[in-house]
């Protein structure tokens, strides 16, 4: 069955970095859109950057932009979030997600559009 098991949260400074890890099984990435979503106590779930099979059409929701940076491994069937500068707004429990179809939620990074989700890992960042 596909599975997908998020790692690499915790706690950082701000400004600081991290890089999240999303280890998939069961499937291709390749074959996937692949996405990271991000959600807050008491707010909902919101798409952080997403990629379809080609990294230069990779969506990134605009408070990231130029600090995140999304990329897949195909052969280790892994992909990645780098987060640089780092700031206490980013912090959130960390979801990563794959969707078998190119869709206009997957092109959006909209969750409606994906039906497979890891359990999630927590960044915080505080001083």
């Amino acid at each position: 069955q596909l599975q997908l098991v998020e790692s690499g949260g915790g706690l950082v400074q701000p400004g600081g970095s991290l890089r999240l890890s999303c280890a998939a099984s069961g499937f291709s990435l390749r074959d996937y859109v692949m996405g990271w979503f991000r959600q807050a106590p008491g707010k909902e779930r919101e798409g952080v950057s997403c990629t379809p099979e080609s990294d230069g059409r990779s969506y990134y929701a605009d408070y990231v932009k130029g600090r995140f940076t999304i990329s897949r491994d195909n052969d280790k069937n892994t992909v990645y979030l780098q987060m640089n500068t780092l700031e206490p707004e980013d912090t959130a429990v960390y979801y990563c997600a794959a969707a078998p179809l190119i869709t206009i939620a997957t092109m959006a990074c909209a969750r409606e559009g994906f039906r497979s989700w890891g359990q999630g890992t927590q960044v915080t960042v505080s001083s």
